[in-house]
């Protein structure tokens, strides 16, 4: 199983260790684009840096993130699973996990960045700041920008594998799974059950939550007809939805009744 990720607004602070290697990382196909996004958000934030700020969307508060990217090649790196903070990386709690659990994770995680592309949680990166929703002068929008490169990349990696798709739509964006790998693909939504609306704070912990059961109960569902029985093997209400036509993705919606 491959699960897909969305990064989160919130990051830890880099660790004290070697910098980022950016030749180190996973999915080696993308890195020549990863340095040109890294080389773009740094030269961004050492020029102008009310330019800077108005183009990444920071508020006046979240200035210091633009002196963070500065450095983002001298400062310590530490995994993504550490950096990634947030509600659902609070609900998954990799550190806490069992060492099969661990690995498991290692395996089938991708963290989807607007700097990065995409990485696996024992990747080891600095923190930064640039969403997926940034217009980057000399790239344009990132979502389009990850395009070509991820095409190239992310059907390799999915491989033969049950994809999940937990990405919000800005980074869906900058991968669609097609042909036979949307075939493996579920997306998921969560609803609050009584008024089968979705409420930010708590789909997002609660997908939180489904990644830690999948990891830690050791399933291993190879189709989306064969998650829908593993997560409600595992308590959850679900409502599944196969595609109308061929090359196309799996709808899943998880029923929850209580925000938390």
């Amino acid at each position: 199983m491959l699960v897909l990720l969305p990064p989160s607004e919130g990051k830890a602070a880099s660790g004290r260790g070697a910098p980022l290697k950016t030749d180190s990382l996973s999915l080696p196909g993308l890195t020549a684009a990863r340095e040109t996004v890294l080389g773009e958000l740094v030269d961004l934030c050492a020029g102008d840096e009310e330019k800077a700020r108005e183009v990444l969307g920071l508020s006046e508060g979240l200035r210091g993130e633009v002196a963070k990217n500065t450095e983002l090649l001298t400062a310590g790196a530490r995994p993504a699973g550490e950096i990634y903070t947030g509600v659902l990386y609070d609900a998954l709690d990799l550190a806490s996990l069992d060492a099969a659990a661990k690995r498991r994770a290692a395996r089938s995680l991708l963290v989807f960045s607007g700097l990065w592309g995409a990485v696996r949680v024992t990747d080891r990166i600095p923190s930064y700041r640039c969403s997926m929703g940034v217009k980057l002068p000399g790239l344009g929008a990132l979502g389009a920008y990850w395009r070509a490169p991820m095409a190239e990349v992310l059907p390799e990696a999915a491989g033969e594998r049950l994809v999940l798709d937990l990405r919000s739509s800005a980074y869906a964006a900058a991968w669609k799974p097609k042909g036979q790998v949307a075939e493996r693909t579920a997306t998921v939504r969560v609803l609050h059950a009584p008024t089968r609306k979705v409420v930010s704070h708590f789909n997002k912990a609660t997908k939180g939550r489904i990644v830690r059961s999948l990891l830690t109960s050791g399933s291993a569902p190879s189709g989306p007809a064969e998650l829908v029985e593993a997560l409600r093997d595992l308590g959850y209400e679900v409502e599944a939805e196969a595609p109308a036509k061929a090359g196309r993705p799996w709808s899943l919606d998880v029923l929850v009744d209580e925000i938390h």
